[in-house]
């Protein structure tokens, strides 16, 4: 059965040379297998991801009226507050049980200097990481880290509500889909409902780990890659039991390549198969998935 592997960063951070290439080839293999990894030792603080869930927890507990002057003015800035259900992850199946709140770096810094911090370090342990990826493809260890250097990140507050009348036919906390950019960090709460798929279409649970961040690869990932590294489809489901009466919280950090990167299939990639996808800018790919996601609502 197939499992999401628990990785410890500081063999990489903290190791010598051959405890670091150990690191590389499980971060490869995770990455290649299955597109999602627990990652150890994150060396972001407890104390400020505390802080960032109760902040989180408190604007989810604004009156509606009040998170509403906070939505989006732009559909496609990916920026500000998303109502409930208007997120249709899976365009075949009712709007997504959750609200979101999504900052970009500007709007971290409007807010207060915890949020910077946590920002930052979510940042710190993106490149970290990159930097990995990049060792394990042969590549310069700069390679991402250099094309990642605008910080066009999106850190998302996601809170799913109990749910207090029966879910629409199909209705699930978060469609089945995967993400947009190169990789993104998961920091959640222990309620629950995370499901990833496995390569041979398995829906497997990815529950909370205490003292981990799920890291998973993203769409941008993948096609530079030519899926030596896989985008994995993951959902979040109405639990069966009776955290269906309790509230879901996570923080995401969707890192993203500077928009006028050009994502196109990397020499070391083609080995086994010629480029599957065209090159495209990553700021293109984006508006094309947010389109997809939101329509003309």
């Amino acid at each position: 059965m197939v499992t999401i592997p628990i990785i410890d960063l500081t063999a990489f951070t903290n190791g010598d040379t051959i405890t670091r290439q150990t690191f590389i080839k499980k971060i490869y293999q995770a990455g290649h297998e299955i597109g999602f990894m627990y990652l150890q030792n994150s060396g972001i603080s407890k104390d400020l991801i505390r802080q960032v869930f109760t902040y989180s927890k408190s604007f989810f507990n604004l009156p509606l009226e009040v998170k509403q002057k906070q939505a989006w003015s732009d559909k496609f800035s990916n920026t500000g507050y998303v109502g409930l259900e208007r997120e249709r992850l899976n365009p075949n199946k009712p709007g997504d049980l959750k609200e979101a709140l999504n900052l970009g770096k500007q709007e971290a810094v409007d807010i207060d200097a915890f949020i910077v911090a946590f920002y930052d370090s979510c940042t710190e342990l993106a490149n970290t990481i990159l930097q990995a990826f990049a060792l394990a493809l042969e590549l310069p260890e700069d390679f991402f880290i250099t094309r990642h250097n605008q910080q066009n990140h999106t850190l998302r507050s996601l809170h799913y509500p109990r749910l207090q009348t029966p879910p629409k036919p199909g209705q699930v906390r978060a469609g089945e889909d995967s993400d947009y950019g190169s990789i993104t960090l998961l920091f959640q709460d222990d309620v629950g409902g995370l499901e990833v798929q496995t390569i041979s279409g398995e829906w497997i649970a990815a529950p909370a780990i205490p003292d981990t961040v799920v890291v998973n690869t993203g769409d941008l990932m993948q096609r530079w890659t030519n899926h030596v590294f896989c985008s994995t489809k993951h959902r979040v489901m109405i639990p069966s039991d009776n955290r269906v009466n309790q509230s879901r919280y996570s923080i995401a950090f969707f890192c993203h390549p500077n928009d006028h990167t050009e994502i196109a299939c990397l020499k070391s990639c083609q080995k086994e198969q010629s480029p599957i996808y065209p090159p495209i800018l990553a700021g293109e790919y984006l508006l094309q998935r947010l389109q997809a996601t939101y329509g003309n609502s």
